[in-house]
């Protein structure tokens, strides 16, 4: 024996299996149909083309439905409804500013620094006393001249004196933490 013929490796060659004979089987069907696989394909490729192009139709339908614009509703906000409620931070474009002597100014595509420019104008005025009411009265007085009654003394009201100069008559009941609120002590605030 040789040493090809001890191991029992790899063999390539193929047996001899013409002495066997089976008479009922002529002929053996592969497992695989190419009929089948052939049809199944056929049908997934025209189902793919359909669907396709149904998607294609649905979406043009969509888009030729969105650019189609409905009339507003008869419950629809107007123009001047749609505005947030006073008072406003910033007006929108288009819109205008009551200022306080009665006066509208128009926000016709305005960047915000101009609407900006109109309110500090306004509040520059009221500040240096320019405002003035429907008669003619001034509503405020120039902010140098508010300063100026401040520190004179005759411009802000104070807290009546009762004369005594005791702090604790103007303290107020405590409660103390110790008591755990039963108890109350005088605090000057």
């Amino acid at each position: 024996m040789t040493r090809k013929e001890k191991s029992n490796g790899h063999k390539t060659e193929t047996p001899d299996v013409s002495h066997i004979r089976n008479v009922e089987v002529t002929h053996e069907k592969s497992d695989v149909s190419v009929l089948g696989v052939g049809a199944f394909v056929a049908v997934l490729t025209i189902a793919t083309i359909a669907i396709s192009g149904g998607m294609i139709l649905l979406f043009d339908y969509f888009n030729a439905q969105e650019e189609r614009v409905p009339p507003p509703g008869p419950m629809a906000l107007q123009k001047d409804e749609r505005l947030p409620p006073e008072p406003r931070l910033q007006a929108a474009p288009g819109f205008a500013i009551k200022l306080r002597d009665g006066r509208t100014e128009e926000l016709k595509l305005k960047p915000p620094q101009e609407e900006y420019r109109a309110l500090r104008a306004e509040w520059e005025k009221e500040l240096s006393g320019e405002l003035k009411d429907q008669s003619g009265k001034p509503v405020s007085i120039p902010i140098t001249d508010a300063m100026k009654q401040v520190v004179s003394g005759a411009g802000l009201p104070a807290r009546a004196n009762n004369g005594s100069g005791n702090l604790e008559d103007n303290a107020i009941d405590m409660p103390t933490a110790w008591s755990s609120g039963r108890e109350t002590v005088k605090k000057v605030q």
